[in-house]
């Protein structure tokens, strides 16, 4: 990912570098204070580097809604990732001064995932695709939820997250991030961007992006609603593949795809 960013947007990397003291991509796995960054640099790199390609419609997953609105025009890239940054920061921070706690993704039968977070106790926060929903709380609760989907022949995978987000834990990480919104300068979109949180488009930017910090994500909603509107055609801007493959599993008659860097002859 370093090396696409490095490349294609070399500027944004000097910028979370000078604002962490060092490499986020170098520090990934130590929290989402880098891993927010380093993800927002490498989706935007990635558009980049094929070109630029125009578009419909727009949608980003939770933090990928960064990187959507820079893609319509609705801000710049260097805003995009001060708000990555202080994302980044702020829920960190609130993950650490809260109960030890993470998410956990429930693989198999829908309904068998659902009992088993009603019975633990945990919302579901990432309504991702069928078969793979997401679920968020303390540590203790997440155990007990791991046994029952045990029972209920489910798979349970712990996500490399240390904090329950999408919930109301992460409160504390509003003020800095809707104090960094409100100095952001936001234009009208040059097409519809998809709020992964309302399935639906941005109304008020400033508002949805930060509720997205405390409301689940509702994936499958945003992908079903642009099936309905007639998009058969989805192009993921990474990095990886995870978003791919929860459109082949929620719209199986789409063509998917991931952007390709473009041949410069």
């Amino acid at each position: 990912m370093r090396d696409s960013v490095a490349e294609h947007c070399p500027e944004l990397l000097e910028i979370a570098f000078s604002t962490l003291g060092e490499c986020p991509f170098e520090q990934i796995d130590e929290g989402t204070r880098y891993a927010q960054p380093a993800v927002y640099c490498a989706a935007l790199a990635g558009w980049i580097a094929a070109g630029r390609p125009e578009f419909d419609y727009v949608a980003g997953h939770s933090l990928g809604e960064l990187a959507a609105l820079v893609a319509a025009g609705c801000m710049t890239a260097d805003d995009g990732l001060r708000l990555a940054l202080i994302r980044g920061r702020a829920m960190q921070q609130a993950a650490e001064r809260g109960p030890k706690g993470g998410m956990m993704a429930l693989l198999g039968d829908d309904a068998a995932a659902r009992t088993v977070a009603r019975l633990s106790g945990l919302p579901i926060t990432n309504d991702n695709a069928p078969g793979q929903i997401v679920v968020s709380g303390p540590d203790w609760r997440l155990v007990a939820a791991a046994a029952r989907a045990k029972a209920e022949r489910l798979r349970a995978v712990r996500l490399r997250i240390q904090g329950a987000f999408h919930t109301p834990a992460m409160r504390g990480a509003l003020p800095d991030f809707r104090a960094a919104l409100a100095g952001i300068d936001f234009q009208a979109p040059l097409v519809p961007v998809f709020s992964s949180t309302s399935a639906s488009p941005f109304d008020d930017v400033r508002s949805r992006l930060a509720s997205g910090l405390t409301d689940p994500v509702r994936w499958r909603g945003t992908l079903s609603a642009l099936h309905g509107l007639g998009v058969r055609r989805y192009l993921e801007a990474g990095p990886g593949r995870v978003l791919s493959g929860l459109v082949r599993r929620t719209v199986p008659d789409a063509e998917v795809g991931v952007l390709k860097p473009r041949t410069v002859r």
